[in-house]
């Protein structure tokens, strides 16, 4: 796909933690292949000054603040994009964070239960309300972004590799269950990539730039991906050239995994 296709002129795309990082990537990118967008994250001031700009650019696009916990939060946002645009085509359940850098003897259940319940409830309440208003047009496309961290572990991580496991699998049973209703649900998994939530992970380190430097050493093309990147994988499974795909892990990581 070029950077500016049409090809999703007539679809309607919600997108979690939308204000930054891959969301905000995959956002402009959906919108340079004509998407409507409802861009939703906490950070409500962020995402709104992105849905912004990009109307200003003759994309579609409504903000909302969402906690990708709440239940309620996910019905008003189904809501928008029936209200506004008439339905809902395509899920990017983005939103997630990185939790403390703490080893398992020292992580308290209040530390496990913060990263579990928005990396992996958010995108479990992402199905569940948001499966609905995907049947009621036909079918369609979900993309839950996981990790490879969500394939192999890394020390001082564990509630988010566990986050990023189960959401791997999640992705599994839901393409399974709606297979049949052409909903198509697939997982991508970055290696890192430069973001605001790898940057503060990196910072809240005490070995924080030593750690930098192993990183870009343990990617075998040198480097640590870019939104950008994250986000054609996206829009390629948000579209139809993907449209046997359901169900399947799209490893993005420089070759971090292939080692």
């Amino acid at each position: 796909m070029t950077a500016a296709d049409n090809t999703m002129a007539r679809k309607v795309a919600l997108i979690t933690g939308a204000a930054s990082g891959i969301g905000a990537a995959s956002a402009r990118r959906l919108a340079a292949a004509g998407a409507s967008l409802v861009l939703t994250d906490i950070n409500y001031s962020a995402v709104t000054a992105l849905a912004d700009e990009l109307s200003k650019a003759g994309t579609q696009a409504a903000a909302l603040q969402h906690d990708v916990t709440q239940p309620v939060d996910w019905e008003n946002a189904v809501a928008l994009a029936a209200d506004t645009y008439g339905g809902l085509d395509i899920v990017v359940n983005n939103a997630g964070i990185a939790g403390d850098n703490t080893d398992l003897m020292n992580l308290d259940l209040e530390q496990w239960h913060s990263v579990l319940s928005v990396n992996l409830d958010g995108v479990f309440l992402g199905l569940r309300y948001a499966g609905p208003a995907l049947e009621k047009r036909g079918g369609g496309s979900i993309i839950n972004i996981s990790s490879i961290l969500g394939k192999v572990g890394f020390p001082g991580a564990a509630p988010y590799c566990a986050s990023k496991g189960a959401v791997t699998l999640l992705t599994k049973s839901a393409a399974l269950e709606w297979a049949p209703l052409n909903i198509r649900v697939n997982s991508v998994h970055p290696g890192f990539v430069e973001t605001p939530l790898v940057t503060q992970a990196l910072e809240d380190r005490e070995d924080g730039a030593e750690t930098a430097e192993l990183l870009v050493a343990a990617h075998p093309l040198g480097r640590l991906g870019q939104a950008s990147e994250i986000a054609n994988a996206v829009a390629f499974l948000a579209s139809d050239e993907s449209s046997f795909m359901t169900g399947s892990e799209l490893v993005i990581d420089g070759g971090y995994t292939a080692q």
